[in-house]
């Protein structure tokens, strides 16, 4: 980590505006319930108010503020995306590097189990799962977790056995190194940096795979505010949106808010990732 922060003074400025933007977006998830005016669910005013004081963004079709409803989106939908990241991600690579590195049957048996999942689309499987087990927030998590565990496994799996094949692990088998041994000290620090890259990506496709299945209904349920689903109500506003006048004009705005929200944190974190990959990889400019 300090390596990190040495190395992010002497970073680009495409990476520097991405951690900025983290960071913001890190700030604004933790403290919250601080930051918002209003509570989440909270219904403090009459529906679809014009951008104002004190409702600076407005108010939804229940009257709720949007402000606060984005503040809090910011805390649900990337704090479950980086939870159900971090799942994803260790059962993705240690399985994978297991199946790297015992091989025989349990290679095998975890690639054609992978081999299924993946078959079958993601989205279809999500909300075909999540329709018969109901879309609880656990429920949720644990069917993205699995989905995109298949990519992560399958990533893990080549790097791994590209890394098996080198003469450093054979030596240090000869020395009677223990497979745990082998994996920690040899496997993983040269798995690095595609693994650093693959987990900033696979942030990315799960944070979006939430919006899209809030978006359809199948997500992070009402009242929790959710910037997918937040899209879904106010995308109707964008027909009665009239730029002759800044009340009327605000209508047409509305769907943006969550929508930039998503893309720009989508756009940092994929800043970051570049500059990771650079600097784990050690390419030099």
């Amino acid at each position: 980590m300090t390596r990190y922060l040495v190395l992010l003074r002497h970073a680009p400025l495409m990476a520097k505006i991405g951690v900025l933007l983290i960071a913001l977006y890190a700030v604004t998830a933790i403290f919250a319930p601080w930051l918002a005016p209003y509570p989440e669910a909270a219904v403090v005013g009459p529906k679809y108010q014009p951008w104002a004081a004190p409702h600076w963004l407005g108010t939804d079709a229940l009257g709720r503020d949007v402000l606060s409803r984005l503040i809090y989106g910011a805390r649900n939908t990337v704090g479950i995306a980086l939870v159900t990241t971090v799942l994803a991600f260790l059962l993705g690579t240690t399985t994978g590097l297991l199946a790297a590195t015992v091989g025989g049957w349990f290679d095998t048996l975890a690639s054609r189990v992978v081999d299924v999942l993946m078959a079958i689309p993601s989205l279809i499987f999500a909300l075909l799962i999540l329709t018969i087990t109901g879309t609880s927030v656990v429920a949720l998590v644990l069917v993205i977790a699995v989905l995109d565990s298949t990519r992560v496994f399958r990533l893990s799996r080549a790097v791994a056995q590209g890394i098996l094949t080198m003469d450093y692990i054979e030596v240090a088998r000869m020395r009677g190194e223990g497979l745990g041994w082998i994996v920690r000290r040899e496997v993983l620090p040269n798995a690095a940096a595609p693994l650093i890259a693959e987990f900033g990506l696979r942030f990315c496709f799960v944070f979006l795979f939430i919006s899209a299945l809030s978006f359809l209904g199948l997500g992070l349920q009402p009242p929790t505010a959710d910037w997918g689903s937040m899209v879904r109500d106010s995308a109707k506003l964008i027909s009665f949106a009239n730029f002759s006048s800044w009340n009327a004009a605000t209508f047409g705005l509305a769907p943006l808010l969550p929508a930039g929200a998503i893309a720009l944190l989508t756009l940092a974190v994929n800043m970051v990732v570049d500059w990771v990959l650079h600097v784990s990889s050690g390419l030099k400019d």
